[in-house]
C-alpha cells in the first residue's frame, strides 16, 4: 500500500531505471516476477508486489503500461480486486478512509494505493527526515539504545544514521528469477563499522540483509532492527502466530516483563520487543505473510494505535503493522575485530513457503 505518486511512477516503469520520488532518488523494477522500489536514502525497500498478487493477463507484465489515464478516472493498472471504472468521485466514497483522496478525507495528503506486501506514509516527512515505512534499516542502534554511538553527547539520531544517510547502488544481479541489490554508505557512518544492504526479491518472497563488518581494533556493541511496516486490511483485525510462550518487553508498560499467551491479537495499540527466534505468520484476515529472521533474537511488534507520529494520519495508520527483525537490549551484538553481523528478515505468502 503505496502513495498514489509512487504507484503512477511504477505505472510508467518497463524494467529497470532510476528516478525522483519524495525529493529522493528511487530505484524501479517492473519485471514478470513483479515489483520493487527501493529509495537509496537508507537503502529503504518501499514496495515489494509478487507477480502472483498482480494477477496480470497471461504473458504480460505486472500493471503493464498502459496510455495515459483519461482525466476523472481511476487507474486500470491497479490488481483485479482493486480495480473500477467508476469516477474518481464515486470511487473513492467506496475506498476504505486510508485509500481515499484528500478532498475525501479532509486530510491534506494523498490517495493510499492496494496492493504490495508493505506500506508507506502518503505524506512523507522533507529531507533531512527519512520516509516512514517500507523496511528502514535502523543501524548501528535500534531506538535509542545508543551502544554504538560515537557522538560526544550520545546525541545521535534515533533508530542510528544509516536510515538518514545516502547509499550506493553498487550491483544490481538477476537472483532466481528475479533481482538481487547490493547497496553501501556514500559517506563513512561509524569510525569502526561498516553496513552493507542486500535485497533480494522475487515472484516468491523478499530478502533483506544488513550486514555488519567490523574493521577497527576494539569491540563494538551494536543493536538495530529491519523496521518493516506490513501493509494490513486494518491493523487492528490483525492475528500474529508463532510468538506464544515468548517472554517480551512492554514498552507501554514501563519495559515490564510478561509472556506472551496463545495468538497476538492485535486491538490496540502496541510496543513489545519479544525474546524469540522463531518465525511469525501475520494474518490480516486476507493474507497471511510469513516473517523470518536471521541474526535476531529480538521481534519487535509495533502499532501506534490512535496516536501516530507527526508525518501519518491515524486513519492511514490503520493500515500497517510493524513485525520487525532486531537485535536489541535482550539480544545486543558484540563485534570484534575482523568479524561480521548479518541481519536478516524475509518475507513470504505462508501458500507459497
Amino acid at each position: 500500500m503505496i502513495p498514489q505518486s509512487l504507484r503512477a511512477l511504477l505505472d510508467e516503469t518497463d524494467g529497470r531505471r532510476e528516478c525522483e520520488w519524495a525529493d529522493r532518488r528511487v530505484w524501479l523494477a517492473r519485471e514478470a516476477w513483479g515489483e520493487l522500489a527501493v529509495c537509496l536514502q537508507g537503502a529503504q525497500v518501499l514496495h515489494f508486489l509478487p507477480a502472483s498478487e498482480a494477477t496480470p493477463a497471461e504473458g504480460s507484465l505486472p500493471y503493464a503500461p498502459t496510455p495515459a489515464r483519461a482525466e476523472g478516472s481511476l487507474s486500470t493498472n491497479a490488481p483485479d480486486d482493486a480495480r473500477t471504472d467508476l469516477p474518481v468521485s464515486e470511487a473513492m466514497r467506496n475506498a476504505p478512509d486510508a485509500a481515499r483522496a484528500p478532498e475525501a478525507m479532509g486530510e491534506e495528503e494523498e490517495a493510499l494505493v492496494p496492493g504490495g506486501w508493505l506500506w508507506v506514509t502518503p505524506t512523507p516527512q522533507a529531507l533531512p527526515g527519512a520516509i516512514r515505512g517500507g523496511i528502514p534499516l535502523c543501524w548501528p542502534w535500534f531506538a535509542d539504545e545508543r551502544g554504538a554511538d560515537e557522538s560526544p553527547d550520545r546525541s545521535g539520531p534515533m533508530h542510528g544514521p544509516a536510515r538518514l544517510a545516502q547509499w550506493c547502488l553498487d550491483a544490481v544481479d538477476e537472483h532466481e528469477g528475479g533481482v538481487e541489490l547490493h547497496l553501501s554508505p556514500t559517506e563513512r557512518l561509524h569510525s569502526q563499522l561498516v553496513p552493507r544492504a542486500v535485497i533480494q526479491a522475487n515472484a516468491r518472497r523478499l530478502h533483506v540483509e544488513l550486514i555488519t563488518e567490523h574493521v577497527g581494533e576494539t569491540p563494538v556493541k551494536l543493536s538495530g532492527a529491519l523496521h518493516s511496516y506490513l501493509a494490513v486490511a486494518d491493523s487492528f483485525a490483525c492475528r500474529l502466530t508463532g510468538l506464544a510462550g515468548a517472554r517480551y518487553l512492554d514498552k507501554l508498560a514501563g519495559f515490564a516483563e510478561r509472556e506472551q499467551q496463545g495468538e497476538l491479537a492485535v486491538r490496540s495499540g502496541l510496543d513489545r520487543i519479544y525474546h524469540s527466534n522463531a518465525e511469525v505468520v501475520l494474518d490480516d484476515g486476507s493474507r497471511r505473510l510469513r516473517v523470518a529472521r536471521q541474526g535476531s533474537d529480538s521481534a519487535v511488534v509495533w502499532h501506534p494505535a490512535e496516536a501516530p507520529p507527526d508525518d501519518t494520519s491515524p486513519a492511514a495508520a490503520r493500515r500497517f503493522l510493524c513485525v520487525e527483525s532486531a537485535n536489541t537490549r535482550l539480544d545486543p551484538v558484540w563485534l570484534v575485530p575482523g568479524a561480521q553481523h548479518l541481519l536478516g528478515t524475509t518475507l513470504s505468502c505462508e501458500a507459497d513457503s
